[in-house]
């Protein structure tokens, strides 16, 4: 049975603004005090890990070590079945130093050609460390395809050129409040909260 979370404050280890800013608004009924690395000036450890979990994982406790707090960290990525679920854990390194996604997205859809396969998931893995070392992980999938020319100027990352299942506009297009309720992260954080947050106190 999971930990349930009753700590006060929580940092979130990440210094993707687009990616704290989801996160936050998915904790803000939890009337938890969020914040992130990036507004603590905590270094970024190296993701060298070779999964999604291990990367969380890696994320979480390197901030829960650094500042004294239980840390939330998220590794996500997506994963093109016609490249053999590349990007997948490399997704940010695709987009290069700089973390232009446009660049990424350029990328994918080069390396993609003229299949027809155009199936895509995303993946997320969220790892929430307690200060005394322990973690739980949960994991989320949204499944797609992806467009060409992107299109939509919300979200962040490969957003405007995934279109979820079972819709007809991509992630970027769509009200950030309907995208809270179906994307990878989401489906994660349902699993968090149902094991960490709820249930009897």
């Amino acid at each position: 049975m999971a930990r349930r979370f009753e700590e006060p404050r929580l940092v979130v280890a990440s210094h993707n603004d687009g990616k704290v800013r989801e996160i936050r608004d998915l904790l803000s009924p939890l009337g938890r005090a969020v914040v992130s690395a990036k507004e603590l000036d905590l270094p970024e450890p190296e993701e060298s890990g070779d999964t999604f979990v291990a990367n969380a994982l890696l994320k979480a406790r390197a901030a829960e070590a650094a500042s004294g707090l239980a840390a939330l960290a998220d590794d996500s990525g997506i994963e093109v079945a016609a490249l053999n679920g590349d990007p997948g854990i490399y997704t940010a390194r695709w987009a290069g130093p700089d973390r232009d996604f446009m660049v990424a997205m350029s990328r994918v859809n080069e390396a993609m050609g003229d299949t027809a396969d155009r199936r895509a998931n995303f993946t997320a893995v969220l790892a929430l460390c307690w200060p005394d070392g322990h973690c739980e992980t949960f994991e989320g999938k949204v499944f797609g395809t992806l467009v060409w020319p992107t299109r939509g100027d919300q979200g962040f990352g490969f957003d405007p050129m995934f279109v979820p299942d079972g819709y007809d506009i991509t992630f970027a297009e769509m009200d950030p409040a309907l995208k809270h309720t179906i994307s990878h992260r989401a489906v994660a954080f349902q699993k968090l909260l149902d094991a960490c947050f709820g249930g009897p106190a």
